[in-house]
């Protein structure tokens, strides 16, 4: 597939390679299950914008440092994917969601936000945020205490209930159970025969050094969780990273400015300069120019998922003064007819008055 295909193209690669290797039509082949995962990693990265562009900048990598880690199993890609594989196998009578057995959590999705400095040096944050835990009064089964829930006479069991219609099997969920496989009877007072009660739950969040703004943090099973014994969802923290005034960032180097007079530029001086490990001593060489750039190797911020920095970019601007005394103003004429350079004959006003004077 080219790299500028459309969402409509993908999909429809995607289609195809899933109908392939789906597992209803490969029972017991480890290979085709294999591929039918991959064909799904990639599904899930190229139809999102903002991890497509890290593939195309980092390759396989890139998805990583948004938090996708690839899918640990064919249940999860059925989650993930339940309204998609709703309408590719629905009505070919292939399982598609596993809806009888045990169902995934839905992910959850928050936002942290933190100072520049701290995401060039990692930090722990807790972050609350709201999620369905299982019932602790009737461990997440959803019937009453004494009680356990039935299986369903109707789908005995399955969640599905199959129709033939000529030559075509339609298989759908069962109308009495919903797909859950179980009816109960006597549901539990506590979370009303749901198996699930709602909390707030506090974590603890370590972000990693040189995190970006906008990225994404993966927390593997802190999200919804799951029922029948299904596994929970995952947590998605968004981390929002505010600006610092005097650094601008660019991967992983950064740029910042150091200001100096014409007179320092020309002698060459030691400034106090902005960086990332605090103010530091910067030395400027004599001659340097408007626009110079100093490069600090290494000094930039840590790569992320790996080793080594970014480079620390000083841009260095010179200024002019814009009002002279009349001793300043004769000492730079005085300077000039030495360089043999022609300045303005209009004298300052305090060489004006110091010329009367005399």
């Amino acid at each position: 597939m080219e790299r500028g295909a459309a969402t409509a193209d993908i999909k429809r690669s995607y289609r195809k390679l899933a109908m392939q290797y789906h597992p209803d039509r490969n029972p017991g082949n480890a290979e085709a299950e294999e591929r039918f995962k991959e064909a799904a990693e990639a599904f899930e990265v190229l139809s999102d914008d903002d991890k497509r562009k890290l593939y195309d900048q980092y390759g396989h990598e890139g998805p990583s440092r948004a938090g996708f880690s690839g899918f640990q199993g064919t249940d999860e890609i059925f989650s993930r994917f339940g309204d998609l594989f709703g309408d590719l196998f629905g009505n070919l009578g292939f399982s598609g969601g596993r809806r009888g057995g045990p169902q995934r959590g839905a992910d959850l999705k928050t936002r942290v936000v933190i100072p520049f400095t701290e995401a060039v040096t990692g930090i722990e944050r807790e972050v609350t945020v709201p999620r369905r835990d299982p019932c602790e009064e009737c461990d997440g089964s959803g019937a009453a205490a004494g009680t356990k829930p039935q299986t369903c006479s109707t789908c005995n069991g399955q969640g599905q209930v199959i129709h033939r219609q000529g030559f075509f099997t339609v298989q759908t969920a069962c109308p009495r159970c919903h797909g859950e496989g179980q009816i109960i009877a006597t549901p539990c007072r506590g979370c009303g025969g749901t198996g699930v009660v709602q909390k707030e739950t506090t974590l603890k969040l370590s972000i990693p050094a040189g995190v970006d703004d906008g990225q994404t943090l993966r927390i593997p099973g802190r999200g919804m969780a799951g029922s029948k014994g299904g596994p929970a969802g995952n947590l998605y923290v968004v981390v929002a990273v505010e600006a610092d005034p005097r650094f601008q960032r660019d991967e992983f180097d950064i740029h910042s400015k150091v200001t100096i007079s014409m007179v320092q530029a020309a002698l060459g001086c030691t400034v106090k300069a902005a960086s990332l490990q605090g103010d530091q001593d910067l030395e400027i060489e004599a001659g340097t120019q408007p626009g110079h750039i100093i490069l600090r190797k290494g000094k930039g911020i840590p790569v992320l998922g790996a080793r080594g920095h970014g480079d620390h970019h000083v841009h260095v601007e010179v200024t002019v003064p814009t009002k002279l005394s009349g001793e300043q103003e004769e000492i730079l004429r005085e300077l000039a007819e030495n360089l043999g350079e022609s300045v303005s004959e209009k004298k300052g006003f305090f060489s004006s008055l110091r010329k009367r004077k005399r």
